[in-house]
């Protein structure tokens, strides 16, 4: 079977620089793939894998950078589980980003983003919830249906204290709240934050200066959930104003609170039950999308943690 793209700088994207994604398409394809000027040609008749090809290309069209390997996967897996079946309604546009969802359950996370007020999301790292958390923050506040995102996260302590920490608020914060930096700068770029944070459009906030807040127009992050106690979390839950939204993310299995400390987001998603507006969505390990050896290594963590509580 033959496959034709459209330009060299298309194939380019898809295949990688100097084909480096030839290996592992042909592992992850179960065939043999040789290329010729803008021509791909496989060892197999498979009509899902000129279905695979023809909507990389069409991703293709609207981005810069070559596909990653685990990009690869990701959207080889969601054309074969038909998770893109209406797709569509649920893409985010980002300054000149696109972003879609690459799994079942990053489908029904974007849905449920657009669809409800307060939206929890727990998994292991790498399922892309606080990435696509910032990436619908961001859509909100960039095209003016939000007035500013807020970015907090519970602040827990190894032995140092934030008073003795140099700089001021923003700066003592800025190593708890790194990882959302690093998610808003792949959208836009760091000078564009600082302008945004001066206008008032970005906001970062200790959890525990929240308290007294009522937040209008407004999108909430609170990363790092697991972290909180039952205070912290039914505070923070009463924040919400006129037309705010909150989006709440956390790892279950990674709670860093003392001992006999019951965490927030534990107590809060075991008694918010059937309420109209609020949604949970659960990533598994199998909606590991940051790479393949990622997800094998929390898979190797998780049948530990198994036996150990089978022993």
């Amino acid at each position: 079977m033959t496959i034709f793209f459209n330009d060299g700088n298309e194939m380019a994207k898809i295949l990688g620089i100097n084909d480096a994604n030839l290996p592992y398409l042909e592992f992850l394809l179960s065939t043999d793939l040789t290329t010729r000027g803008n021509q791909l040609q496989t060892g197999s008749d498979d009509a899902r894998i000129s279905a695979f090809f023809t909507h990389l290309a069409r991703l293709a069209a609207s981005r810069q950078e070559p596909f990653a390997e685990n990009e690869l996967y990701m959207e080889w897996n969601s054309l074969e589980d038909d998770s893109r079946d209406g797709l569509n309604r649920y893409d985010l546009v980002v300054a000149s980003h696109s972003i879609w969802p690459k799994s079942r359950r990053q489908k029904e996370y974007i849905a449920s983003l657009f669809e409800n007020q307060v939206v929890f999301a727990t998994g292991p790292a790498g399922t892309g919830k606080t990435f696509l958390a910032i990436a619908y923050a961001l859509s909100q506040v960039l095209s003016g249906k939000k007035q500013k995102l807020v970015l907090t996260r519970p602040v827990v302590e190894a032995g140092e204290s934030l008073g003795f920490l140099p700089g001021d608020l923003s700066q003592k914060l800025n190593p708890y709240l790194k990882p959302l930096y690093d998610a808003m700068e792949y959208f836009i770029p760091p000078a564009q934050i600082r302008r945004m944070e001066e206008a008032g459009q970005i906001e970062i906030s200790p959890l525990a200066y929240m308290r007294g807040r009522s937040l209008n127009r407004s999108i909430v992050l609170l990363d790092e959930a697991q972290n909180t106690t039952k205070g912290q979390m039914k505070m923070f839950l009463t924040r919400l104003g006129e037309d705010s939204k909150a989006v709440i993310t956390g790892d279950l299995t990674q709670i860093d609170l003392p001992r006999k400390t019951e965490s927030g987001l534990v107590h809060a998603l075991g008694i918010l039950h059937d309420i109209d507006g609020l949604a949970v969505v659960q990533f598994r390990s199998a909606d590991i999308i940051r790479s393949r050896l990622v997800r094998a290594i929390i898979g190797c963590y998780q049948d530990e943690e198994e036996r150990d509580w089978n022993d």
